[in-house]
């Protein structure tokens, strides 16, 4: 199966989120807060398209296994 860019840029979106937890986990560091600022509308959009690429994540995995 051949990825379209809407599923490259969801796979884009949760790696970006995996390494912000990470970084807030290893370091307390949110770097998207640094970013855009604490909670502003922007973070929140950033933190509401990288879940909503992560349950299009599900969706595409289990796409995937039944090929």
């Amino acid at each position: 199966m051949k990825l379209s860019t809407f599923d490259w840029v969801a796979v884009a979106l949760v790696i970006i989120g995996g390494l912000n937890w990470g970084l807030v986990g290893a370091f307390n560091f949110d770097l998207v807060a640094t970013i855009f600022g604490a909670m502003s509308a922007v973070s929140r959009i950033v933190y509401i398209l990288v879940g909503l690429s992560a349950l299009y994540m599900v969706y595409l995995s289990t796409k995937l296994a039944k090929e």
